[in-house]
């Protein structure tokens, strides 16, 4: 029992101090290699963002985000494949045949990868065009919903329902950015024929101004709210055009909190928001 232990350790300790010394070099390489390039990865594309001076300081930290995300993850990728073979080697494993066999799979995979290599092309275009980021509000050919992750295969959706869509890149023909430098809150308000015009405009102005300078809403509302034109004579209402400009992503928040504030001031001033009505003349 001794001399076959005896004889273990002459096998295994040439091997640690051979093999096993380079597996461990290879890996602290490996890793301090890989927080180099990441800490290079993030400045290089910190440097390519700032410099669209036109873009907000908001959407240059989502672009940034999406960047550093989709290159980090195809870096780690790299380095797990690479360190993989090379300690598979160092563990005396032939990577001849490894190697061969993946250029085989990966040649047969060429034939039917069409859709594959087409998501991924479409992504880099996406990434680099920066057509949208993750943060961002989107509509992908009538998907809509906040953009939660970006591969170069995939994007990923959640709407408002919080249902997770998974979207190819390959497949999407039309893309509606909702978060691109601001929201426009586009609203029809509707009176009645009864009320003097400019004392509804006036009010709305008013409400709208209020709003703008209320400390809460103040730094998420570029334009405050106000009357744009008489947008329709309809059959029960005068529909008045109103239109204001907010910053991503708080339209739906400003328009609740402004149709509050509007009503509230309608009734104060006795402006009457009609329902649908039929006038009928009796002969």
């Amino acid at each position: 029992m001794e001399e076959q232990f005896t004889k273990a350790i002459e096998i295994i300790v040439p091997w640690l101090l051979s093999h096993g010394i380079r597996i461990i070099v290879i890996l602290v390489s490996a890793f301090i290699f890989h927080k180099i390039l990441q800490k290079i990865i993030v400045k290089m594309v910190a440097i390519a963002v700032t410099r669209d001076k036109e873009m907000p300081e908001i959407a240059e930290k989502k672009r940034g985000d999406t960047l550093n995300s989709v290159f980090l993850t195809t870096l780690k990728i790299v380095f797990i494949t690479l360190v993989s073979l090379m300690v598979l080697k160092e563990l005396g494993l032939d990577i001849g045949p490894l190697l061969a066999g993946a250029g085989i799979v990966g040649l047969a995979l060429g034939f039917g990868g069409q859709y594959l290599i087409r998501d991924v092309i479409s992504g880099l275009f996406i990434i680099l065009e920066n057509q949208y980021r993750v943060g961002d509000i989107v509509n992908l050919d009538g998907t809509g919903g906040l953009v939660e992750n970006i591969t170069l295969r995939m994007t990923t959706l959640r709407d408002l329902d919080g249902t997770v869509h998974h979207i190819q890149h390959g497949g999407i023909a039309k893309v509606s950015n909702l978060s691109k430098g601001f929201h426009r809150m586009n609203m029809n308000i509707r009176v009645s024929y009864s009320c003097k015009l400019n004392h509804v405009i006036e009010v709305i102005n008013r409400v709208g101004k209020a709003l703008a300078e209320d400390p809460a809403w103040k730094d998420i509302i570029i334009s405050a709210p106000k009357f744009e034109r008489v947008d329709e004579f309809s059959a029960s209402s005068i529909d008045l055009k109103v239109l204001a400009d907010i910053v991503p992503p708080s339209k739906w928040a400003v328009g609740g909190e402004f149709r509050k504030r509007l009503k509230e001031e309608f009734d104060k001033e006795g402006i009457e928001i009609p329902f649908q009505q039929v006038v009928v003349h009796k002969g």
